[in-house]
């Protein structure tokens, strides 16, 4: 009998005491354990498992949950016999920062603040202890105070460490989940300086420089690079996309997958399944489909993009909205399945994202947009430069998601933009124009990064936006090529049917240049003798079009002005 699917619970003992569906990922306790290091941190994407590991770790270890071995009875690690005597003897201190989503600096530091004393609060009974002094009583009351000093609070988890210590005569396992989630948010809400300055102090004194600690985890979605928040840790063993270690313990293999399919009678849809979720590789771990997605799928039977609707991803919709020309047509290249060429640097340095092409597909890679299909030595031999991935998008559920972020970007426009597309396919130029005009007015300047865009460049961020916009509503009846030598004068764009008997456009955008052009009116014209003598229609008479099916277009752009002829 299938056993229940409890969404989007988190609580290894609940999800155990209740027979809830459940994957067996206790070998990571034992690979975590036996591994040697001292500090841990672990990047995996978004709902991936992360959290109900760390509470697997917890209730094993945690003196709290002495004497539960019906939690792990029937599961691998019971099968070790020596494991069976460390369940429930180490004083553990596990928080996470997963609701650590403010705006600004002042609240994100009072919701830090609150689950640090909720931490003390669990530990209240150690200060009716004779472990403590007066001078640790007197910190434990200022830590429970609301208007605790930095200094204070940055080494709270320390001093809890040395309490516990003492307490217990055994140093402390630490665990921390979503590490990251208040410094992807900083970023966003312009506090990134603020909130890093408090943590790497905060990680210094609790990973660093801790005596009184036995081993931790973190876990997070990127690895923040080394520089920002952890200097001098030379004890931090990090674990990535593209590495062999626990590469299995988050996510399902195909074979936990397929089990699952046939324990809910869904066998038959095992190639749907693998089409739709399958494709993200951890080390040398293949075929890992993301948990969140398939326990949906066998909830409810039906395939959707679970997974990719759990998040607004709106840092992924900026970086690529705001890309520059490279970055825009290595994503057309994506849409259209194929693959992309990039060093990747998994250290993310948030301050270089904006404009970086190699941090945009790093941070992607790390949230599991995209996959490695190849990858060579980190160094060429006998040469300094590093070796580029070949990337290409995770899967069809992916492919969805980057569909509907795209059709998200014109959702400001007044009118609808498939209005566009419709009169573009009855040849209606003056509801052309119209409709053009009020997109680029209110679109032009969210493609565009602000500060250091050129006036010349922010035309071509735009119709490079515009174009993805076609390639994601025409793609089902249209293939869309693009040419893309162009600078910041002329990028075309060429619709072919793949019904033959339809029409065909060839669109030239063109930037208005007043040395050479005196009125837009002149570089429409200018645009379409371009089309004309580069010949640009033959190709497509070659492959079956009518002379007579074939409609040329020229975009002229002036500022936020558009005319189509």
């Amino acid at each position: 009998m299938a056993r229940t699917i409890s969404i989007g619970n988190q609580d290894f003992s609940k999800i155990r005491e209740r027979n809830y569906f459940y994957v067996d990922k206790t070998g990571f306790i034992k690979e975590w354990w036996e591994s040697g290091n001292e500090v841990t941190l672990i990047a995996r994407p978004r709902r991936f498992g992360k959290t109900l590991n760390m509470s697997m770790l917890e209730q094993f270890f945690s003196l709290k949950y002495a004497n539960r071995e019906d939690l792990f009875e029937g599961l691998f690690i019971w099968q070790e016999e020596e494991y069976r005597k460390l369940q429930g003897t180490w004083p553990v201190i596990a928080l996470s920062f997963a609701r650590v989503k403010e705006r600004d600096y002042t609240n994100a530091r009072q919701k830090l603040c609150e689950i640090l004393r909720n931490i003390y609060i669990k530990y209240s009974f150690l200060k009716d202890s004779n472990v403590l002094t007066d001078a640790d009583r007197a910190f434990f009351d200022r830590i429970l105070d609301e208007h605790t000093s930095d200094s204070d609070m940055t080494s709270s988890l320390y001093q809890l460490s040395d309490y516990l210590q003492r307490y217990y005569h055994k140093k402390v396992i630490i665990l921390l989940d979503e590490y990251d989630t208040p410094m992807q948010e900083a970023w966003l809400g312009g506090f990134w300086e603020d909130i890093v300055s408090f943590m790497r102090t905060l990680f210094n004194s609790t990973f660093k420089t801790n005596p009184y600690l036995e081993k931790a985890v973190m876990t997070g979605i990127t690895r923040i690079s080394r520089e920002s928040i952890f200097s001098d840790m030379n004890n931090l063993k990090v674990v990535t996309a593209t590495s062999r270690e626990y590469a299995a313990a988050f996510g399902f293999t195909e074979e936990e997958v397929f089990a699952a399919l046939e324990e809910c009678d869904l066998g038959e849809k095992k190639d749907r399944v693998k089409k739709w979720y399958d494709g993200f590789t951890f080390g040398e771990c293949t075929d890992i489909y993301n948990p969140w997605s398939i326990i949906n799928f066998l909830d409810t039977g039906r395939l959707d993009t679970y997974w990719a609707n759990t998040s607004s991803n709106g840092l992924v919709s900026k970086l690529i909205r705001e890309g520059d020309r490279k970055t825009k047509e290595s994503f057309e290249a994506l849409l259209e399945g194929k693959r992309i060429r990039c060093v990747i640097d998994e250290q993310i340095v948030y301050s270089r994202l904006i404009g970086s092409e190699e941090e945009i597909w790093s941070l992607l890679l790390a949230s599991g947009y995209l996959k490695v299909v190849s990858c060579g030595e980190q160094y060429e031999e006998g040469s300094d430069q590093k070796i580029p991935y070949e990337l290409t998008l995770t899967n069809h559920e992916v492919r969805l998601m980057f569909q509907d972020m795209v059709r998200s970007w014109f959702k400001a426009v007044p009118t609808d933009y498939n209005d566009f597309i419709k009169a573009l396919l009855l040849h209606d130029l003056d509801a052309m124009n119209e409709y053009m005009n009020e997109i680029a007015c209110e679109l032009f300047s969210s493609f565009d990064t602000g500060k250091r865009a050129s006036e010349k460049a922010k035309p071509e961020r735009f119709y490079h936006g515009f174009v993805l916009g076609l390639m994601v509503d025409m793609r089902e009846d249209y293939i869309i090529t693009s040419n893309r030598e162009s600078g910041f004068g002329r990028y075309d764009v060429t619709l072919e049917p793949r019904d033959k008997n339809r029409a065909a456009f060839i669109l030239e955008f063109k930037v208005h240049n007043p040395r050479r052009e005196k009125s837009l009116e002149e570089t429409v014209e200018a645009a379409l003798s371009q089309i004309r003598e580069k010949k640009y229609a033959v190709d497509l008479i070659r492959r079956g079009i009518a002379q007579e099916n074939i409609y040329s277009y020229g975009l002229a752009f002036k500022g936020k002005e558009v005319l189509i002829g």
